[in-house]
């Protein structure tokens, strides 16, 4: 696998709560592969993944596309986020990519989607992120 910026960061609480893993990025094309773990213990009444760490995932998923595609000089804080539950999320293994659509001087738009194994597209989120110099907020 290609070496990103990612490589030189530590990975936060929330990410290792809900099984972040990289699995492929592509820097140049802002382009980034995950792997989440839908963990039982994430499951509303009705058996599916709750709605909330599904987005959690894509907010985790695309801001770090960012950061990949700047080489590590851009963190990421989302301004807005939308969000569309297209399918019931099971337990299980999830797929999660983000792709960069434009990076400015302050903000970035960036698009991703949260799959099953086996492709099938169960959210989709946009979101708009505010651009912050790395160095000066990540520890």
């Amino acid at each position: 696998m290609v070496k990103t910026a990612l490589d030189d960061f530590k990975t936060p609480p929330c990410a290792k709560l809900l099984g972040w893993r990289l699995l492929d990025a592509r820097p140049e094309e802002g382009w980034i592969r995950l792997a989440f773990e839908g963990k039982p213990e994430f499951c509303n009444p009705a058996g599916f993944i709750q709605g909330g760490l599904l987005s959690a995932m894509l907010d985790d998923t695309m801001g770090p596309a960012v950061l990949v595609m700047s080489e590590g000089r851009l963190y990421t804080t989302t301004i807005t986020m939308t969000v569309n539950f297209l399918s019931p999320a099971k337990p299980g293994p999830l797929i999660a990519e983000a792709k960069v659509t434009q990076l400015g001087k302050t903000i970035a738009f960036v698009e991703s989607k949260l799959m099953t194994e086996d492709g099938t597209v169960l959210v989709t989120a946009t979101a708009t992120e505010r651009l912050l110099e790395a160095a000066r907020v990540v520890r």
